[in-house]
């Protein structure tokens, strides 16, 4: 098998049928008998156990993404020796879910639970009113409900799976009772297979030395899910921070105080832009240009006036923001300009100053173009734009790919930016809000309204 293809289910996907033909062929009874079952070969690559030395295997990943597969295949491995009644690495596993119910209904007779994994030579008996299985070499695996933490009280284990950890009501309290049990051989370890949430006990697992990480979003696992299921859930939430955490399967961050939360972002949602006065393209530029520099913020936000009144409501359509040369940065916002027909872009020039106009006029000499001078501090400057969120004055064009702003967006306090690099595209978000709605420029003049 060439080695850029990641698993035998990849090559046979890629080969001709003279070759799958050849490869066929070339086993002998038990190894075609023994393949179905061989999950090495057909797994992808976030579904096997990273090497080292590690103690938790955290499984993270989007809706569908094969991780209950790979839990119960990686209880196989640990329970099975090389004949049915060889012993295997583990002897005593724990298998901890939500709710009891879920444990046996999922991790155990799921359609990628233990039973249906497991070869008949080697599959386990379930014993409901031990609420355990039992395998032809005396492993046995116990299920326990992560609503009773006091039940892990006095168990002891070599293994363990864990699933959806991060919904679990007593997370953190059930965790600890686990690793007071998991105590026997010579390195027991656990797997948790979860989709990510921002939860204090998966972060802590997750910046735990001893931990290791294997991710994939659902497009991954495409080939075993219905094609109606990936279309529909790719139309309602691609793009949005909710897809971004159960499609894509990213750990989603809130920090405190924030001045915008996951909650009222996905509430801020709307199909259709409607009907807008107003369109403008904002630029927080990088003026560096360097590989290793921030990236250069640009997004697009239209606006319309509501009633007589200057009750203005904006419609965040496009974030187009990009890493390169001024001249790359330039290119892209007169782009963005002229895809949604916008009436003006604005910049922030406190580090470029006239560079910024230069750069874009080169490119467009007669680009309308209104220059901005930051006077107050990132969460000064934020907080009013904020506030027009909580009114219900602001929203979101679902169809468009605004998850790594909103990411930003979220790490945006009153103190400023806590994350990594600089939040150039809730910059340019601010820069937009405020130029339409919060100190418009006094000649603006009301255009006739445009349907997008």
């Amino acid at each position: 098998m060439p080695p850029e293809l990641k698993s035998g289910a990849a090559w046979l996907a890629c080969a001709t049928q003279d070759d799958v033909d050849a490869f066929l062929e070339g086993l002998d009874e038990n190894a075609l008998l023994a393949l179905p079952w061989l999950f090495e070969f057909w797994a992808l690559p976030h579904q096997l156990p990273p090497e080292g030395d590690w103690k938790s295997w955290v499984i993270m990943g989007g809706r569908g993404a094969g991780k209950t597969r790979a839990g119960a295949e990686w209880v196989r491995a640990q329970v099975e020796g090389p004949r049915p009644l060889d012993p295997g690495k583990a002897r005593r596993v724990g298998l901890v879910g939500e709710t009891f119910d879920q444990v046996r209904d999922v991790m155990v007779f799921g359609e990628s639970g233990i039973l249906a994994c497991s070869p008949p030579d080697r599959r386990p008996d379930w014993e409901a009113g031990r609420r355990r299985l039992v395998w032809p070499n005396g492993a046995s695996a116990q299920a326990f409900s992560a609503h009773e933490p006091e039940a892990l009280r006095g168990p002891q284990f070599d293994a363990a799976w864990v699933d959806e950890l991060a919904k679990w009501k007593k997370a953190e309290e059930v965790w600890d009772m686990l690793q007071f049990a998991l105590r026997l051989g010579d390195h027991p370890q656990q797997v948790i297979t979860t989709t990510p949430r921002n939860v204090g006990v998966l972060k802590a697992i997750l910046n735990n030395p001893s931990t290791v990480e294997t991710h994939a979003p659902t497009e991954a696992n495409r080939a075993y899910l219905a094609e109606s299921f990936l279309s529909e859930v790719q139309a309602r939430y691609a793009g949005t921070r909710l897809g971004r955490q159960e499609l894509e399967g990213v750990l989603l961050e809130d920090v405190e105080g924030a001045l915008w939360t996951t909650a009222m972002l996905e509430g801020a949602r709307v199909e259709r832009p409607g009907p807008l006065d107003r369109i403008v393209v904002a630029l927080d530029p990088s003026v560096t240009g360097k590989a290793a520099s921030d990236e250069c913020g640009i997004v697009v936000v239209g606006a319309r006036l509501q009633g007589a009144v200057q009750d203005w409501r904006a419609v965040v359509l496009e974030d187009a923001s990009v890493r390169g040369s001024p001249t790359d940065w330039a290119r892209a916002a007169i782009a963005a300009m002229e895809r949604w027909g916008a009436e003006r872009l604005v910049a922030e020039v406190n580090q470029g100053g006239d560079l910024i106009e230069s750069v874009l006029r080169q490119i467009d000499p007669l680009i309308p173009f209104r220059a901005l001078r930051a006077s107050r501090g990132k969460g000064a400057r934020a907080e009013p734009v904020a506030a027009l969120y909580e009114q219900g004055r602001v929203r979101h064009l679902r169809a468009s790919d605004l998850g790594p702003l909103e990411d930003q967006m979220c790490r945006m306090g009153l103190q400023g930016y806590q994350g990594r690099g600089s939040p150039d595209r809730v910059d340019a978000l601010v820069w937009a809000i405020t130029e339409l709605i919060l100190e418009p420029a006094a000649h603006w003049r009301r255009p006739q309204l445009r349907g997008l």
